[in-house]
């Protein structure tokens, strides 16, 4: 499928696929390990076979999507998005936060947003202390309060066991109250760490694409996989641990142990 390089600049890079369907689907890089590079991305074929137009946005840097080309990028997408009779968006952590950024220019109507910042500005929100990028940090140019769009309907994921991204959840929904917030207990970060290890990450998309979008679907969707899931146990060990819970903690050893004897003998 051919891809059509929509915003092409050194530090930001918007690539389209599928252009022709009436649809957009957008994705955002969330923050890597090592940054410095721009990552070579096909479309989201769980979205292009159903009609949609896929668009992935990436920074070069872990900057937040925030530096000299965020206005132009934001014009761009300002024009790409009126070609659209509908515009929906995931994101990840720095990719929550940048589907955030650029709702208002994409005119975005859905969003799941995976465990995401409110803002890395120094001082905001409790909790979070990313010294090192923050320096750099552009708080006005990436204000949500002034670039969103605040009627942007949809589910905020978090695990509500992580105090830094419960804060920015909060702080979110106070700007975007028409996002739902779903709290997906020992989901880690980002939140969606069950559902995917339990094989129903593309769910999610399938939820943002036909619905019904809600929290309580999604919650359903983590219930129903974490007994699968030793990412949910081994957190809930150390949740029950931290909070003095010896019962608790207990029965997370022991579904941990159930799992992997059954792993053992499917091997």
């Amino acid at each position: 499928m051919q891809e059509i390089r929509v915003f092409d600049g050194e530090c930001l890079r918007a690539s389209l696929f599928n252009a022709g369907a009436e649809r957009l689907f957008v994705t955002f890089r969330q923050r890597v390990a090592v940054a410095g590079e721009f990552e070579d991305r096909g479309p989201v074929r769980n979205m292009t076979r159903h009609g949609y137009a896929h668009l992935h946005i990436q920074p070069r840097h872990n900057d937040w999507y925030i530096n000299s080309e965020t206005k132009a990028l934001s014009r761009s997408l300002k024009e790409l998005s009126k070609g659209y009779g509908d515009v929906s968006a995931m994101g990840f952590s720095m990719g929550g936060y940048g589907a955030l950024r650029f709702s208002g220019a994409l005119r975005l109507n859905r969003l799941v947003a995976v465990s995401p910042q409110y803002t890395i500005a120094p001082g905001v929100v409790p909790h979070d202390r990313r010294r090192k990028e923050a320096e750099a940090f552009d708080a006005a140019l990436g204000d949500l309060v002034r670039y969103g769009r605040h009627d942007l309907q949809g589910v905020v994921l978090f695990d509500p066991f992580r105090k830094m991204d419960l804060s920015h959840a909060l702080f979110i929904q106070a700007v975007f109250p028409d996002l739902q917030l779903c709290r997906l207990s020992c989901g880690g970060h980002p939140a969606s760490q069950v559902i995917r290890e339990g094989g129903s990450f593309w769910d999610l998309q399938s939820l943002l694409r036909d619905g019904p979008l809600n929290a309580a679907r999604v919650l359903e969707l983590h219930r129903s996989r974490r007994r699968l899931s030793r990412t949910y146990w081994q957190k809930l060990a150390r949740v029950a641990r931290q909070r003095g819970r010896p019962g608790l903690g207990a029965a997370a050893e022991a579904g941990l142990e159930r799992l992997e004897a059954a792993q053992e003998k499917v091997q």
